[in-house]
């Protein structure tokens, strides 16, 4: 499960999702977004599917991988189920168990719930593996410039989101190699009730935790040994330019969520 992560990691492809400017895609994740918490009808999500199907299909991702990034989040998605199912009155009574009772809205609601949180991890997952980690921080560092007048260092705070998105991928492979060597030596991290799972897992933080002030202190040494000041006369090799198709890319998105919204 720990491998199946994809968001902060990057596939490169020669394709047009991949060309596509980053400011272009991070600011069409967030209208996309907004257009998902307004739908309030199955045939918006499935708009919303079609069209994240096609966008892996233009970036040439593989679905396979692309899906497998849902499976960490198969627990939450239930368990919201589960309490919307449960502790939402109003509709129909559907059944009684007990001291639960299950009502028609609860059901609909925890549907919704559980495809939107699917369809925005999916569409989320593309940004970072369709954006390299460098134009991931200049999109990032370009379109909080304007808060820098009011005191907002955006620089600073671009830097340290493009990293800690970027090290998501990286502590799930090094929690992946501390489980396999553990189980090596013994471990037991799947028999048991919940709870002694949970205990399990202590043995596992500790290290990994170790490892990643490790790794984040070896960033730090590198960085300052190549001079890093922050963005304060900073240049770049490759600067970033808007192109005919960053515009017609974001008019068609402007277009897809609008429609999404009268729907």
């Amino acid at each position: 499960m720990l491998k199946s992560v994809t968001i902060g990691q990057y596939i490169y492809r020669d394709s047009l999702i991949h060309r596509l400017d980053a400011r272009i895609k991070i600011l069409a994740t967030l209208i996309v977004m907004i257009g998902l918490f307004m739908v309030d009808r199955f045939i918006g999500f499935g708009l919303v599917a079609v069209f994240v199907g096609t966008l892996i299909s233009l970036a040439k991702l593989p679905y396979k991988r692309v899906l497998r990034g849902l499976k960490p989040i198969i627990f939450i998605a239930i368990f919201t189920f589960i309490l919307h199912l449960f502790f939402t009155p109003g509709g129909e009574l559907l059944f009684k168990i007990g001291f639960l009772t299950v009502y028609e809205d609860g059901l609909v609601t925890g549907l919704f719930m559980v495809v939107r949180i699917l369809l925005l991890i999916l569409f989320t997952s593309l940004l970072t593996l369709t954006t390299s980690p460098i134009e991931l921080t200049d999109a990032i560092e370009y379109l909080l410039k304007p808060f820098q007048k009011v005191g907002v260092p955006a620089h600073e705070l671009a830097m340290m989101m493009t990293i800690a998105l970027r090290f998501i991928p990286t502590l799930m492979e090094e929690a992946d190699k501390i489980m396999k060597a553990q189980q090596a030596r013994g471990a037991d991290f799947e028999s048991g009730s919940l709870l002694r799972k949970a205990k399990s897992l202590i043995p596992l933080l500790i290290p990994l935790f170790i490892s990643a002030f490790r790794r984040a202190d070896d960033l730090a040494l590198a960085m300052e040994a190549r001079c890093y000041r922050g963005g304060e006369n900073r240049t770049r090799m490759n600067q970033l330019k808007y192109r005919v198709h960053d515009f017609i890319a974001f008019g068609l998105i402007i277009i897809f969520t609008v429609t999404l919204i009268i729907l």
